[in-house]
């Protein structure tokens, strides 16, 4: 973040924030303000990165349908680590190579907490700055 000038703030806890629970008593924040990277893989192996918020739950129909492509699968926790250089459950919405969709509900929030690159840390961004640096294409993608 620092070294590309990213208007952010990253926090470390001690307690992981896997959990939309965990992360949001972490960061002593609502639920609300939590948004999760779900991270889908097309038939050409490319990555796709479906941002909800923490309650909703991604619909690879609309991920599909929105991206004109078959049906994705869920990437393995060894596909995220390798398309994202991130561990399962601490993977951020940007800073790395993938087609992001971002669901309009999201943008609902001026701020969010996102993944912070690890299970213990989260990132606080504005959606406007995430939109901007992660070029994510605003879609619904939610169930």
């Amino acid at each position: 973040m620092i070294e590309n000038n990213i208007d952010a703030e990253q926090y470390i806890y001690e307690n992981t924030c896997h959990s939309v629970q965990e992360a949001a008593s972490a960061a002593n924040a609502s639920p609300k303000d939590i948004i999760k990277s779900i991270c889908l893989i097309d038939n050409n192996g490319n990555l796709i990165v479906a941002i909800v918020k923490g309650a909703d739950r991604v619909s690879t129909s609309r991920v599909a349908k929105a991206l004109n492509i078959e049906i994705p699968k869920t990437a393995t926790p060894e596909e995220i680590l390798d398309k994202t250089g991130y561990i399962c459950g601490g993977v951020p919405s940007f800073g790395y190579e993938a087609i992001f969709l971002i669901d309009p509900k999201v943008m609902e929030n001026e701020l969010v907490y996102t993944g912070g690159g690890s299970p213990y840390s989260l990132t606080k961004i504005s959606t406007k700055v995430l939109h901007q640096i992660n070029k994510g294409q605003i879609v619904r993608v939610r169930k």
